[in-house]
């Protein structure tokens, strides 16, 4: 696997309007849904934020397919009950095209929590990693991942600390969040990651 730090490659087809999202440095952006199939069938509706001239050098309609090039990002959304980690997808380059659906997605980082290891009920073995990437400015994106099988074997047994790469898909996977209000109905994303290789462990 090649190191890249950072990089997701997605084709899938526009599930909604842009909406402007914020400024930034002058730049004004903008949040889109974009609906990504998997082999099995199911789709990952996925948030995409682009800048407002990579928009208009694109116009897009529902439904349309698009290449989206970019990287994984993430921040804390300071809410009244508590810190919330909002993921989402940066592209730098967007283009309409006719191409099947696709969803691959590296990562190199540092492992920033002790990761997780557990089985479904059915007996599969899964991993779930917290990775510190970082990123230009002295910046890091903490982005979660959960890695299946032998590779989940492997990542159990790593400290915090240990920089790896993962590479893999971006899947988004609905969950109830339990509020002092009541329930409600949430959308948690991560690498779904498909390969790993360790770089170097800090014990």
């Amino acid at each position: 696997m090649e190191h890249i730090v950072n990089q997701i490659i997605l084709t899938g087809n526009l599930a909604g309007a842009p909406r402007y999202s914020h400024e930034n440095h002058g730049r004004r952006f903008y949040a889109f849904p974009l609906e990504v199939e998997r082999l099995s069938g199911t789709t990952d509706t996925l948030p995409v934020l682009a800048p407002l001239e990579l928009l208009e050098q694109t116009p897009a309609a529902g439904g349309d397919t698009l290449c989206v090039t970019g990287q994984i990002r993430s921040y804390n959304n300071r809410e009244p009950e508590g810190r919330r980690l909002v993921i989402s997808v940066l592209a730098e380059t967007m283009t309409l095209c006719s191409a099947a659906p696709h969803n691959r997605a590296e990562l190199l980082g540092t492992i920033c929590r002790a990761p997780v290891y557990r089985r479904t009920p059915l007996g599969r073995e899964i991993c779930d990693v917290m990775l510190a990437v970082p990123r230009q400015y002295q910046r890091t994106d903490y982005i979660p991942c959960i890695l299946w099988g032998r590779t989940a074997q492997c990542a159990a047994g790593l400290p915090v600390g240990a920089q790896i790469a993962l590479a893999g898909r971006l899947q988004s996977r609905g969950y109830v969040k339990v509020l002092p209000e009541g329930a409600e109905e949430r959308t948690a994303y991560e690498l779904s990651a498909m390969e790993l290789e360790i770089l170097e462990e800090n014990f």
